[in-house]
């Protein structure tokens, strides 16, 4: 069954929680002891009714305070697909938490109040998404009952939008008026919005189609373990175990070791205990190879037909994790794939201001929770692809050498 991920956002209150424990409630997704801990919770809390965001604010400060602090994974399923919900926070100070989230969907659904319309964070938001070259993004116009479901409320709001998504160039943008807390083409139909002939949120997301698979991507195969058991068995068992980025790979096709550009076939797949002809992405499998090759965790075995990038000087979009400020000329330990290396920033190009969409030529401190684009010198040279093209081999992870913190999380986009 086919899978989509996607991640929700908006504005502190804008309902992200609730249009989650909607979806799940009415598509018959949530089991009976969840149902009666949401219930104990509401309860606790004083609502007079059930309150759905519980199912989905499962710290107990969020539950508290009423926000949205971590990221929230969920997971239901209709007859025609699977989903993987990430539910993001709306808090400027968690604009890390989103990206987090972000990184993996295939859509995201934006939500603006209806009474408010377009603010900051929905610029913010719809940024992020373009960052992440999220290719759908779903507007979805919630508390409509409290502008008694106006469609000259949702033309605005719609007119507005669509402003901001040619700026960001998003590919795709649905919108739909719904009402989260009353079920408002959620998952069923509204009688209040004669006016909108479009689909419910719930019979888009099964509609929506899927990126080109993994496995139709060019080969790439980050090695985390050289495996050597010596055993009366297996005597002169040599491989390299990791899980396939992308592509496909079968037994007899000539690949290339990175960084060492040393050619090679393929001359064994297992996975597990099985002996198999062919493996594709996702997979995590154990490739051998017809010649005795120098090959350790953090090299990588690609196609020679489908070769990477390769270079010591990169562009990178990134995102600042850490209180600490990105410092120019200071050495960062660099993750990318199963490999790491020492880094330097020889400069940062500009920060984005992702409240008004503009670049800042002139403020060169990045702080946490800051975008900013800047040029990474690595030690060694880096094989790459654009993040555009593959995530995981255009993502890349910056760690401070002192304390071994995950400080930054950025995207090869040149």
């Amino acid at each position: 069954m086919e899978l989509l991920r996607f991640t929700t956002a908006g504005s502190v209150d804008d309902g992200k929680s609730t249009l989650i424990g909607r979806l799940l409630y009415d598509s018959k997704s949530i089991f009976e002891d969840q149902l009666e801990d949401v219930e104990s919770a509401s309860e606790r809390l004083g609502n007079a009714e059930l309150n759905l965001a519980l199912l989905t604010d499962g710290l107990r400060a969020e539950r508290e305070q009423g926000i949205t602090i971590d990221v929230a994974y969920r997971y239901f399923a209709t007859p025609k697909r699977k989903f993987i919900i990430a539910d993001t926070p709306g808090h400027i100070e968690y604009t890390r938490n989103m990206v987090t989230g972000a990184s993996t969907a295939d859509a995201a659904i934006i939500l603006v109040d209806a009474r408010n319309g377009i603010i900051e964070q929905t610029k913010r938001h719809s940024y992020i998404a373009s960052l992440l070259r999220i290719d759908y993004v779903v507007v979805a116009i919630n508390k409509m009952d409290l502008v008694d479901f106006s469609e000259e409320v949702y033309d605005r709001i719609r007119e507005e939008y669509r402003h901001i998504a040619e700026l960001l160039h998003l590919k795709k943008v649905y919108f739909i008026p719904i009402s989260a807390l009353k079920g408002d083409n959620v998952v069923n139909p509204s009688e209040h919005t004669p006016w909108y002939k479009g689909e419910t949120l719930l019979h888009l997301l099964e509609q929506i189609p899927l990126k080109e698979g993994l496995e139709n991507q060019p080969f790439r195969f980050p090695v985390q373990y050289v495996v050597r058991p010596q055993t009366a068995e297996l005597p002169d068992y040599r491989a390299y175990a990791g899980r396939i980025a992308s592509g496909t790979v079968k037994v007899g096709d000539e690949v290339t070791i990175l960084p060492s550009y040393t050619k090679s076939r393929i001359s064994r797949i297992d996975e597990g205990t099985k002996e198999i002809q062919e493996a594709r992405a996702p997979q995590s499998v154990s490739l051998s190879l017809e010649d005795d090759v120098d090959v350790s965790r953090g090299s990588q075995i690609v196609k020679s037909a489908e070769l990477p990038l390769t270079g010591q000087q990169v562009e990178v979009l990134v995102c600042w994790l850490n209180h600490r400020p990105l410092q120019l000329r200071q050495k960062y330990i660099i993750r990318h794939t199963t490999d790491e290396l020492q880094g330097i920033v020889t400069s940062i190009d500009y920060k984005v201001n992702i409240n008004t969409l503009e670049n800042n030529y002139e403020d060169k401190k990045v702080d946490m929770n800051d975008i900013a684009r800047l040029t990474l010198k690595v030690s060694k040279p880096l094989a790459y692809d654009l993040y555009e093209r593959n995530r995981t081999l255009g993502s890349l992870i910056f760690i401070d050498e002192g304390t071994n913190e995950t400080v930054g999380a950025g995207m090869i986009v040149g």
